[in-house]
């Protein structure tokens, strides 16, 4: 079995690790329908029905939430709702996008512990934290809008956590695969097993966050903070 310490001698090295300055591209989670030249009526348009789809999930849930319902609440026809967002899974993932925006903007250019200027292994534990209790808020609309199974990790959204997290651990540990080990890190925090320990097993979301804390000292070999 190989741990971290023991890959330096079976992968080629790893080009020396930067502070990302911005990465719009690599981090963009906006959909195809969010294109530089979408017509400003268009992007009104999409606008408008996103606020009546988050009215309709404050009065009724995600249930509540279909394609029929957000024309209706929205005041145009059915067929704009399909040519804009797909389907209703297209539609939660829009939904999703401010949150997963606000995310990023936080880790890239917040305050630390979770923005620059803390020690990667503290802005590590933080970024958990922050995806935990951030899913904990949403769980309902992301257990909805996950992609199915074989396009889940390749969403943008979910790319861009990934990297950030591969990111960090190439500064704590150089020698592993993080890029492994980042995807690994990024399935404790998946939304299905956060519902499932929370509202099946009855785990306090505290537990998850010490879990989490815990996790990063061993996968990183460094010592757990008390």
């Amino acid at each position: 079995m190989l741990y971290a310490g023991d890959m330096s001698a079976t992968l080629p090295p790893l080009p020396t690790p930067q502070e990302p300055v911005g990465e719009p591209e690599l981090l963009q989670v906006s959909t195809a329908d969010e294109h530089p030249c979408l017509r400003a009526d268009a992007a009104r348009n999409r606008a408008r029905l996103l606020e009546a789809a988050a009215r309709l999930i404050a009065e009724h849930g995600v249930a509540g939430v279909t394609m029929e319902a957000v024309a209706t609440a929205a005041d145009v026809g059915k067929g704009t709702v399909f040519r804009r967002f797909g389907d209703r899974t297209g539609l939660l993932t829009a939904l999703l996008d401010h949150s997963s925006r606000k995310l990023q903007e936080d880790f890239l250019g917040g305050p630390p512990p979770l923005g620059p200027g803390a020690p990667p292994l503290e802005r590590l534990r933080a970024f958990g934290v922050a995806v935990l209790y951030r899913s904990a808020e949403q769980l309902e609309l992301q257990l909805a809008a996950q992609s199915e199974p074989t396009r889940r990790y390749s969403h943008p959204s979910a790319r861009a956590l990934t990297m950030h997290v591969t990111m960090l651990l190439r500064q704590i540990v150089p020698d592993a695969d993080c890029e492994l080990l980042g995807q690994t890190l990024m399935s404790y925090l998946d939304p299905a097993l956060v519902h499932h320990r929370t509202q099946q097993c009855g785990m306090p979301l505290e537990r998850l966050e010490i879990g989490w804390v815990d996790l990063v000292a061993r996968v990183t070999g460094t010592e757990c903070p008390h």
